[in-house]
């Protein structure tokens, strides 16, 4: 799939944001200011959960910004069926009957969880695979690729397939489907795992077990208290020397 740039501003910190499209797919790229032909920088993908890029812009231009400073290009695309792209009756159906069992209290089967995650990692890794090969073709960005946050099993897939992945940041605060969970026994890149511990919507113990399981040689897990949105500020700023140690 082809690449092509839409427009370009520079953000008054001098980040150079430039909004693409890959074949369809709407994206975002920014890039800072030192980041030149002659001085390429390592390039981190922003991850993110479906709810469509222009709902999750202030925060990943936030994320963005935080990348530029430390010397990172950050990118990021949107989602099968979020955004303005085409609506995904199987997922949507999914979406649906897991917001119905949580309303009731009952418990969340694997075959809802299947259901809703596998075919958007199916999908999705594929893109963000596309994604990187014509991102890594300019002549700003090189080596080596970071992948933070968003559904952890992206992550996990990505981490998994793809060896230009170095390091990754995921956040654990969204359901990882039995096949998935398996695969993370083969991911071995450095990994910072994230972890709300009052988090409303995620079971505490299955992320521990799936950070047992990751075969990462360094893996640190970050844990605070606080619900699935109050991640502190700290977290980020130790998610950031993270990258620094591991994409310089």
């Amino acid at each position: 799939m082809a690449l092509h740039f839409t427009s370009e501003r520079h953000l008054d910190d001098g980040v150079v944001e430039r909004p693409f499209t890959l074949g369809e797919i709407p994206g975002f790229l920014w890039t800072p200011a030192s980041s030149t032909a002659f001085a390429p920088v390592p390039l981190i993908l922003l991850g993110h959960p479906p709810l469509g890029l222009d709902r999750m812009y202030p925060r990943l231009v936030a994320r963005a910004r935080h990348a530029a400073a430390d010397g990172f290009a950050a990118a990021t695309i949107e989602l099968p069926g979020s955004g303005d792209r085409p609506r995904w009756d199987t997922v949507e159906e999914a979406r649906s009957e897991l917001r119905r069992v949580m309303e009731a209290g009952e418990p969340v089967s694997d075959e809802i969880v299947d259901a809703l995650v596998l075919p958007l990692v199916d999908r999705s890794v594929p893109e963000w695979r596309s994604a990187l090969d014509a991102l890594l073709a300019l002549p700003e960005i090189d080596g080596p690729v970071g992948y933070s946050g968003g559904i952890i099993s992206i992550g996990i897939r990505l981490a998994v397939v793809d060896p230009r992945i170095s390091a990754a940041v995921l956040f654990a605060g969204s359901f990882v489907p039995r096949a998935v969970f398996e695969e993370a026994r083969r991911v071995t890149v450095p990994l910072h795992v994230l972890l709300q511990w009052d988090d409303e919507g995620n079971d505490r113990q299955a992320s521990l077990e799936l950070f047992d399981a990751f075969a990462s040689k360094e893996k640190t897990l970050h844990a605070t208290m606080g619900g699935h949105t109050g991640v502190p500020e700290f977290a980020g700023e130790a998610a950031a020397r993270f990258f620094t140690r591991h994409l310089r």
